[in-house]
């Protein structure tokens, strides 16, 4: 199949998608409905057909440089000057059904999805996630969406933590507003956080906001701040800080996280159980 991304219009009538796409991967190609011939001012929801009709009337055809499947993504690089690098996301909508929405780097930059927060419990493990949350967390996460069990003890770092069989704490989150990373950034004591956290064979801190709200601070010099911050990420690259943008989405990625740390502890144990067991 020829190395073309072709633009055409749609021949059914009457639909409120009135263009058709080809995108060049796989044997037969992706074929599309869309309602604009480029993502220019926000992402294009594009449902899947079955075939190129026959009977298409082809508006444009572009040579592809590169287009290949990264991820749940489609990426597409076209040779022309403008307009040339866009991504196909397949995603999940109402339903259950699939979604495609095409879309730049520009669109992708300042959209605000509605997230929605799964429920799905973390399918590594075998019982409900036991989430230990620090007595000094005043307004704290209470993953009412998640199956989760926590308790309240004073945790030796961060905010939220979880243990494996023995009680060992084997993972910790530190929750922080945009506020409290800025404040423990002036005063440096962000720095001896990271070292408690990183005496704990995982851990994380997660923001409340997206990284741009750190740039839009006012009350530091321009740039200051981002580099406190890459100054101290660099000392310490055990522990990630990652910005979530909401506070719903900083719990989600908090319960996750957890999850995710207590099933590769639990398999580790297995694992080393295991060669044990072959010695």
């Amino acid at each position: 199949m020829s190395r073309r991304f072709l633009v055409a219009r749609n021949p059914e009538p009457g639909s409120s998608l009135p263009y058709l796409l080809l995108v060049p991967i796989g044997p037969e190609g992706l074929v599309l409905k869309a309602r604009d011939t480029w993502p220019r001012t926000s992402r294009v929801y594009c449902p899947r057909i079955e075939a190129w009709p026959d009977d298409a009337e082809i508006i444009e055809e572009v040579p592809v440089l590169e287009c290949h499947r990264r991820g749940v993504a489609v990426d597409l690089l076209l040779d022309r000057k403008r307009e040339f690098r866009s991504q196909f996301v397949f995603t999940r909508i109402a339903g259950g059904r699939e979604g495609i929405f095409w879309q730049t780097r520009k669109v992708a930059s300042t959209a605000r999805p509605g997230a929605r927060i799964p429920g799905r419990r973390i399918s590594d493990l075998a019982s409900p996630l036991t989430i230990i949350i620090d007595t000094r967390e005043r307004y704290p996460y209470r993953f009412a969406k998640q199956q989760v069990e926590t308790e309240r003890e004073a945790l030796p770092a961060g905010d939220y933590a979880v243990r494996d069989a023995a009680g060992r704490i084997v993972a910790a989150v530190e929750r922080k507003t945009i506020g409290d990373l800025a404040g423990s950034l002036n005063n440096g004591s962000l720095t001896f956080e990271l070292a408690k956290l990183s005496s704990l064979p995982r851990s994380a801190v997660v923001v409340e906001e997206r990284y741009a709200s750190l740039l839009k601070l006012t009350h530091a010099p321009s740039g200051f701040l981002p580099d406190l911050l890459a100054r101290v990420q660099v000392r310490s690259p055990e522990t990630p800080i990652i910005f979530t943008e909401t506070r719903p989405l900083a719990e989600e990625w908090t319960y996750r996280w957890l999850g995710a740390a207590l099933a590769e502890n639990v398999a580790e144990g297995e694992t080393w159980g295991d060669e044990a067991d072959t010695d």
